[in-house]
């Protein structure tokens, strides 16, 4: 695999997207793009909520992304427009610090965290001035990783025009670094999958350090992607945070019944490195220490040792400081799980054996039951989606991303995927104006896409 993201020389005229998009950006800006960039979105298969606690996942990239047309100028600014109209044309100053407003995520600000992360990167005092036209075809709120696959288009995009060159496990830690700024506590896996994807194989992502393997997944079935039409904001809402904060505080808790230093400990991983036992075992301690009730923040300074101030300070994020409950034992439970499932869809991928369909589609089921009811990461209108799959063919289906809406993700049986397809319009989308309205670009067949890159017109 290439180190760095490729440059292909492209005929734009030949892709009609790509043309649009450069006669678009002539309309706009008056002049015609100097190269373009693009980043996937991802499916992730098997591996929910585990990556900000040091676990492999399981992701490919899809066909779907981010795409930019990108020409410099001498105005010294960073000039940001976008295809949909929905969304409005910001401009930002090259030589000012460039400020970003978690309380008030816009499509721009996810842009500027991959600005910032490169200019931080390389300690670039001023900007290389540029008009950017991004346009889209992933899903917003989808959980299909649109935003980071933004952040990892701007980050490509600024280190292309100020003439830079980093390698694609670099860019990935930067940009799952730099989109913190928005709020986010991520774990990285969206944007090592859309630098790092191969086409034509999912990838086992592994963290500390970053590094990517294929995995191929069987010849006898498909992926199919679903969108259950309700959007979830990572950045605007407080779930997502709520659930790193409540696996930190777990693996304190775990550390200090275990006699670790819980100060050094930040996550659910490292306390299995720190004892070297099998996830088996940890799955055994969660219930040997934790209880099922929710824990109050005085119960969890008391096992701590640690000030209210301290609780405050070290273990909540911006966003999640009026918190009072902390479900620990479920969290813990969940992660620990997912990552031995994981490792098992690996190992039946690589088995290559037959009748391994069925035993995937079985680990994705234990996946989504988990992060229904020990995650609480689902909503019912995803729980209904999920249910409609498996009625309709699918051997297994699971909510994939952050959750709380967006997608589902389904197995299909090669010779099952038409009547699947049907079966799941008639039954979800059909019956409801809105979601008929958005049925075809929420309901389609995925297969593993490639990685981000730049392309210069031939």
């Amino acid at each position: 695999m290439a180190t760095s993201p490729p440059k292909i020389m492209t005929e734009i005229t030949a892709n009609e997207r790509l043309k649009n998009l450069k006669n678009t950006f002539e309309t706009k800006y008056g002049e015609t793009p100097i190269f373009y960039s693009c980043a996937p979105g991802r499916v992730n298969l098997i591996g929910e909520h585990i990556d900000y606690c040091g676990y492999s996942v399981l992701p490919m990239a899809i066909e779907q992304n981010i795409l930019a047309a990108v020409s410099m100028n001498n105005s010294g600014t960073i000039q940001l427009s976008n295809t949909n109209p929905q969304y409005q044309d910001f401009t930002v100053s090259c030589s000012e610090d460039i400020t970003i407003d978690r309380d008030n995520p816009k499509w721009y600000y996810y842009f500027l965290c991959g600005v910032k992360g490169i200019q931080e990167r390389f300690g670039i005092t001023r900007l290389a001035g540029m008009s950017c036209l991004v346009d889209g075809t992933i899903p917003p709120s989808s959980g299909l990783s649109s935003s980071s696959a933004l952040v990892c288009c701007a980050g490509l995009v600024t280190m292309e025009a100020n003439q830079k060159s980093l390698s694609k496990v670099t860019l990935a830690e930067i940009c799952a670094k730099c989109e913190r700024y928005i709020g986010t506590e991520g774990g990285g896996m969206d944007q090592s999958i859309s630098f790092l994807a191969e086409k034509g194989t999912a990838k086992l992502i592994e963290f500390q350090p970053l590094r990517a393997t294929d995995v191929k997944l069987p010849d006898g079935a498909v992926f199919v992607i679903s969108n259950c039409c309700k959007e979830m904001n990572k950045a605007a809402s407080s779930h997502y945070n709520i659930r790193v904060v409540e696996c930190r505080i777990a693996t304190k808790m775990l550390a200090k019944a275990r006699g670790l230093d819980p100060s050094r400990l930040l996550k659910l991983a490292q306390v299995q490195g720190e004892l070297k036992a099998p996830l088996e075992e940890m799955l055994a301690l969660v219930d040997e220490v934790l209880h099922p009730e929710p824990y109050s923040r005085e119960e969890i300074c008391k096992v701590l040792c640690i000030t209210s101030e301290q609780f405050s300070t070290d273990l909540l994020s911006a966003n999640t400081q009026n918190e009072t409950h902390f479900k620990l034992h479920q969290r813990a439970k969940h992660v620990y799980g997912e990552a031995a499932r994981v490792m098992e869809f690996k190992s039946v991928c690589d088995s290559g054996a037959a009748g391994s369909v069925p035993l995937l589609g079985e680990l994705m089921n234990q996946s989504h039951a988990s992060c229904r009811d020990l995650y609480e990461c689902s909503c019912p209108e995803l729980d209904q989606l999920v249910d409609i799959c498996l009625k309709s063919g699918a051997v297994g289906s699971r909510l994939t991303g952050a959750g709380w809406g967006g997608c589902a993700v389904s197995m299909v049986p090669n010779e099952k995927v038409e009547s699947f397809l049907q079966a799941v319009r008639a039954a979800y989308y059909l019956p409801d104006a809105r979601r008929a309205a958005m049925e075809k670009q929420s309901l389609f067949v995925s297969k593993p896409g490639g990685g981000a890159a730049v392309f210069v017109e031939e």
